[in-house]
């Protein structure tokens, strides 16, 4: 897996060097923000079927984030 660097330091995933942990990544559109999925890879929830494009990286999110509990 590449390097994934992240600076949401409130993730569950987010290590020192700003490296995010995570077992697998999942990066929609915007306007996906609230969508759910149900399959899953290294614990994470992804959606392998779908296919959607961004104009800039603006347009997309990072639905891998999981806040950490205080």
């Amino acid at each position: 897996m590449p390097e994934v660097k992240c600076s949401v330091a409130n993730c569950v995933f987010w290590g020192s060097g700003n490296n995010c942990t995570a077992d697998a990544i999942m990066v929609d559109v915007d306007d996906n923000w609230n969508k759910n999925y149900e399959e899953e890879i290294g614990g994470e929830f992804v959606d392998t079927d779908h296919q959607y494009s961004a104009r800039i990286s603006a347009d997309t999110c990072c639905h891998t984030f999981r806040p950490k509990r205080s």
